[in-house]
């Protein structure tokens, strides 16, 4: 990817194997900033027919260094997920070979628009549609758990919640210093485990404000499926989007800053998912706790040199904010 034009020809040389075309590529511009991985938007031309597409692009050897899915997974999981009715932009061209581009890469719709947290809030604001946002992001989760995984007999775990735990575990110990507040929370993570969920599901892992689309008509797409994982507990999802942390400021709206917990589940249990509150208390505390770890392993990746993205060092400032609020969690009487 060293420059405009050799991206631009690596995109429509993809997109000609796939399309068995020739197709030109023009109007390249990067999307959201990431920490991880480059998406472009860019227009496609192909028999006289222009489309807008996304390229996500991941520097290669990277996905595997920070644990995520390779993108071939990730796109077969999105593909099964819009197939079962959850909004996503639909993957048009997907491939490990790095001499297209320099690296894996997803090719997608372009879907238009809000992807900015901030932006998000302001236009829900206006429009008045947060409760129906999370309405529609319960029913997306609910399609998403929905999906048949019975012939992956095998792959799917049957105790998410100890696996979790086992996760965390390791995690804080690797550690450089000790964190008496994550060592807490551990505890109270394996004091309250709660029972296996009645079926394993795929786990999006990552649904929340920042890794939406969002426009005057409300949900739009879900994006960001690195780290979709099978066989998890439905309970992680819906959980991970109320952590503080996704909030933005408005703390008063668990979920996302713009709407309370109520329409998710309302809009989760209509779509035909079965709520949990004991499981869903418990995956809230251990995904702040998992950020909490994540975070901090970011910036001990930049310290150590082998993510060298001013991002990942910016991350240890938040660690302590996120301890604070795994304390205010399990504090007794917490919800």
């Amino acid at each position: 990817m060293s420059d405009v034009f050799d991206l631009a020809a690596g995109l429509a040389r993809a997109l000609g194997d796939a399309w068995g075309a020739p197709v030109t590529v023009r109007g390249l511009s990067a999307s959201t900033a990431g920490a991880r991985r480059t998406n472009i938007a860019f227009d496609a031309e192909a028999a006289g027919v222009v489309r807008r597409l996304v390229a996500t692009i991941v520097p290669d050897g990277l996905s595997a260094e920070l644990g995520q899915n390779p993108i071939g997974v990730e796109a077969e999981l999105r593909t099964r997920a819009e197939q079962a009715g959850v909004p996503v932009p639909h993957v048009e061209f997907v491939t490990d070979d790095p001499s297209y581009v320099g690296g894996p890469m997803m090719i997608s719709a372009f879907v238009d628009g809000e992807t900015v947290p901030r932006r998000v809030l302001r236009l829900i604001e206006q429009q008045g549609i947060g409760d129906l946002v999370a309405t529609q992001i319960g029913a997306a989760l609910a399609h998403l758990h929905s999906i048949d995984t019975s012939a992956d007999t095998g792959v799917f775990a049957d105790a998410p919640a100890p696996a979790m735990l086992d996760l965390l575990g390791e995690a804080v110990a690797g550690l450089p210093q000790p964190r008496p507040a994550m060592e807490l929370g551990l505890r109270w993570l394996r004091d309250r485990l709660p029972p296996a969920p009645p079926r394993t599901v795929i786990v999006h892992g990552d649904v929340r404000n920042g890794n939406l689309i969002v426009g005057p008509d409300g949900l739009r797409a879900v994006l960001d499926w690195e780290l979709v994982q099978p066989g998890g507990d439905p309970m992680n999802d819906l959980a991970w989007g109320t952590v503080r942390m996704w909030r933005f400021g408005n703390d008063a709206r668990e979920y996302g800053g713009f709407a309370g917990r109520e329409p998710l589940i309302d809009g989760y249990v209509a779509a035909g998912g079965d709520f949990a509150a004991e499981r869903f208390a418990w995956w809230k505390a251990a995904r702040t706790l998992w950020w909490a770890v994540g975070l901090a392993g970011q910036a001990v990746s930049f310290v150590d040199g082998r993510v060298p993205n001013i991002v990942m060092a910016a991350s240890g400032r938040r660690v302590s904010e996120l301890e604070w609020d795994l304390l205010m969690l399990i504090r007794p009487e917490s919800d």
